[in-house]
């Protein structure tokens, strides 16, 4: 059989390896490998009208901006300004909470210790003044207790919260620090990494990240605010991107098709599953402080489709990894020995994925649980029983977001690889019958490499 035209001639079966890896990570600036127009075709049959109809929905959903709503000052619901410490001294805490009921001296709970603390204590008094705003210039004075888990120290940064109706002494009030520098910090490090390491590569990933996020802050979450229906919102904004993620960092190839397709059918089946589960389940998606200020602001926003929409937009970025990983791996393997069929391309790939679900599903399992490691803190403080921890509502919510996205996952994996290892078989078919027939002269230096 003869060699792929687009790959380079290895002078063995090491060079062949090295030249199928550097391949995988070279495709998004060039065919991956040829294949026949009547292929081209069939693909664009297919993925033109599911674009055209992420288009429209995006602008029949098109939101225009959040609905205004007048401020309840609760949570994040507060106006809120820049600040600065200015100043800071430590006075004794029984002058500053003369107000407070005194302390019994019972320190056998935190309760009584902390009460205690602030009768005896030393607590501290931050002079903080308004750096931005219509007050700007303005100070207030701020008590931290001993105990509390915020410290404040001069000169530092600091959000306050403002409250027009309370009295004019009250109206401030220090309710978070200012980490804008080491986020940024942080975010400039991650950027240049992605860069230095996956140079072009790396940089249409910083690209595609920043417009899925204009999707999710345009598009999904005005969108939602609006009273469109979550599930049909979320469908759509992870559609659109999706596409813009996948062909803007791995190239318009019929590679990347396949896995956009694989993707596609996935993200059904996680929809159709968390739908039905969280149906059955009853999960009403109100379950803690944030989802309940939204239902009292929005009361018109379905909270289990808002549940079910976190559920498909949170599995999309894994599932990306996943159906490019798998997409790639048949491509590759094609490649490397173009003799191998549908049957035999599937069987190694589904080998290679059996590896990738047990990391993955391995890597959400833990990530949900990190996230919610204080809640199941609580929980074994509590001695509850693991029965009676999964029967909550918080808990079944995370367990059917992690079950479901991780079926999910785990279909995405024999769904792309199959449909790869028919699109190559299918290519390789056509090359055969002279579509797009490779030079005679690579194909004796192929024969002469086997002899």
């Amino acid at each position: 059989m003869t060699s792929p035209p687009s790959a380079p001639e290895p002078d063995g079966p090491a060079a062949g390896s090295t030249q199928s890896h550097a391949h995988g990570h070279t495709h998004s600036h060039g065919p991956a490998a040829p294949v026949s127009k009547h292929l081209r075709k069939v693909i664009a049959a297919v993925l033109i009208p599911f674009a055209a109809a992420v288009v429209v929905g995006l602008v029949a959903f098109w939101p225009g901006g959040a609905p205004a709503h007048e401020r309840t000052g609760v949570g994040f619901d507060r106006q809120t300004q820049d600040g600065r410490v200015t100043k800071v001294v430590s006075v004794n805490c029984a002058d500053v909470n003369a107000a407070q009921v005194p302390a019994t001296g019972d320190t056998s709970t935190a309760a009584g210790q902390e009460a205690v603390n602030e009768q005896t204590g030393k607590c501290k008094k931050a002079t903080v003044e308004v750096t931005s705003g219509k007050d700007k210039g303005r100070t207030f004075v701020e008590v931290v207790q001993p105990d509390a888990p915020r410290q404040l120290r001069e000169g530092q940064g600091v959000v306050v919260a403002y409250a027009p109706d309370a009295p004019r002494d009250l109206q401030y009030s220090v309710t978070d620090v200012d980490r804008a520098f080491p986020m940024a910090l942080l975010a400039g490090i991650f950027a240049l990494a992605v860069i230095v390491v996956g140079r072009l590569r790396g940089l249409m990933a910083l690209i595609a990240l920043a417009v899925s996020f204009a999707v999710l802050t345009l598009f999904i979450l005005p969108a939602i605010l609006q009273g469109s229906n979550p599930l049909v919102v979320a469908v759509i904004g992870a559609s659109a991107i999706m596409l813009i993620a996948l062909y803007t960092c791995h190239g318009l190839t019929a590679r990347t098709s396949v896995a956009v397709v694989g993707t596609l059918i996935s993200l059904l089946l996680i929809g159709l599953l968390g739908s039905l589960f969280i149906g059955w389940a009853v999960l009403s998606g109100n379950t803690d402080d944030n989802t309940g200020l939204i239902h009292g602001l929005y009361p018109d926003i379905d909270m289990s489709g808002l549940l079910l929409a976190g559920v498909i937009i949170g599995s999309l970025g894994v599932l990306d990894d996943v159906t490019v990983t798998q997409t790639s791996a048949v491509w590759e393997l094609h490649q490397a020995d173009p003799t191998m069929g549908a049957r035999r391309l599937y069987r190694a790939g589904i080998r290679i994925g059996r590896d990738h679900i047990a990391s993955v599903v391995n890597t959400l399992v833990l990530a949900y649980a990190g996230a919610a490691l204080p809640l199941l803190l609580l929980f074994s403080i509590a001695q509850s029983s693991v029965g009676t921890v999964a029967n909550s509502e918080l808990v079944a919510e995370e367990i059917v977001r992690t079950l479901v996205g991780s079926i999910g996952l785990v279909a995405s994996v024999p769904v792309t690889t199959a449909l790869a290892a028919l699109v190559v078989s299918a290519d390789r078919t056509g090359l055969g019958a002279g579509a797009e027939a490779p030079a005679p002269a690579r194909t004796g230096r192929g024969r002469r490499r086997k002899a």
